[in-house]
């Protein structure tokens, strides 16, 4: 069980995200149907068949579905080379759960691969204002990358200098912020994600789906983004988004403060991976459970061994699994897992606690036929 101390510590790190928000007309400036509803991309560089994609991470962290969505869902379609890289050796704890193993350091990355990456997804990143993402983000876009940003991958790329005098967008949460902090860039509502030349931006955790299939879709064509989605249970992608969705109420506020002081009611459950866990589905799903603001989700397997995931990461266990303990349920496809695990979440806490986890992943309704 976690102590009063350590939840007054998260109550403190989450209070932006509880605090009741006025409308989103008075935040700032909306932009709206400024782009055509698909992503374009240019040709592979010299010598590549297909694009070069990496998956960045900070040894500090990064956000969990933010990073595993893009590398799992792309390598799925197979239209990409996809590597995991981080900004040094040794494990990275994703945020908020799963800890894994990059496949390269940048340094490597730069020695093996001279001509730098042709896309570089940007998840959000737990030290945002890091020297050396900055630098080597500044670098790779010099050498021609397509920059990806995730969520709040949004304050990497503008503390980089990468958004001056572009639209983008990020997490609702963080909209009004970012627009005081950058304001030399035109943040976007109402779109799941925006493409200003090089740069394309997603708002929250959720939105990596659909915006990883709008690059399979522009990479290699509808019939194989459809085919993706198929795969992953998807039924659309287009950038349609209603932000005003995405309200911290008085209700939600009160009831985050008192889930994350009332330390008895909380608990650590467990998510078992084994050699072939289908990373995308596993993060969906202990990404769900660990915005409770009630729970601690752990990483199980006999032994603690470490395991590749179904499209290839390397994941860390955290512990040996343990008796008495509740165990998570997996639901049929990945994009299952977040209804799936909301109404979990929803039966065993309660509705006010999975509206919690929604409003955290940025998560509404999808609109089949949307696109």
């Amino acid at each position: 069980m976690r102590t009063l101390a350590l939840a007054a510590a998260a109550t403190a790190a989450t209070l932006a995200f509880l605090t009741p928000v006025a409308p989103f007309a008075a935040a700032g400036p909306s932009v709206a149907h400024v782009q055509p509803d698909g992503l374009t991309l240019p040709a592979p560089k010299a010598g590549r068949a297909r694009p070069l994609v990496v998956v960045l991470a900070d040894n500090a962290g990064a956000e969990t579905t933010d990073f595993a969505i893009p590398y799992g869902v792309l390598k799925e379609s197979g239209v990409a080379e996809v590597r995991s890289v981080a900004t040094a050796a040794g494990p990275i704890q994703l945020m908020p759960s799963l800890k894994i193993l990059a496949d390269q350091t940048t340094g490597a990355f730069d020695r093996a691969e001279p001509a730098g990456a042709d896309i570089i997804i940007v998840p959000a990143q737990m030290k945002p204002k890091s020297p050396e993402l900055a630098a080597w983000l500044r670098a790779q876009a010099a050498k021609g990358a397509v920059i990806v940003s995730i969520c709040e991958g949004a304050r990497v790329l503008a503390h980089a200098g990468l958004l001056k005098g572009r639209r983008a967008t990020t997490h609702w949460s963080a909209l009004k912020g970012l627009a005081k902090a950058y304001p030399d860039t035109t943040w976007v509502r109402d779109r799941r994600y925006v493409q200003d030349g090089p740069i394309i931006s997603t708002t929250g955790v959720t939105a990596s789906i659909p915006a990883t299939l709008a690059l399979v879709e522009a990479i290699a064509g509808r019939p194989t983004a459809r085919a993706t989605a198929d795969r992953v249970g998807v039924a659309e992608w287009g950038p349609a988004h209603r932000t005003a969705d995405f309200q911290v109420t008085t209700a939600d506020y009160g009831h985050g403060l008192w889930a994350l002081a009332a330390f008895w009611a909380h608990e650590t459950v467990e998510a078992p991976i084994a050699n072939g866990t289908d990373e995308v589905a596993l993060a969906l799903r202990t990404d769900t459970w660990s915005r409770t603001y009630r729970t601690k989700v752990v990483t199980t397997r006999p032994g603690q061994a470490a395991v590749r995931s179904r499209r290839g990461l390397a994941i860390l266990p955290d512990a040996e699994p343990r008796a008495g303990r509740h165990v998570l349920a997996a639901h049929p496809t990945p994009a299952a897992e977040i209804d799936g695990s909301l109404a979990a979440v929803g039966k065993r806490y309660g509705p006010a606690t999975a509206r919690l986890a929604m409003l955290g992943l940025e998560y509404n309704t999808p609109r089949v036929g949307a696109r």
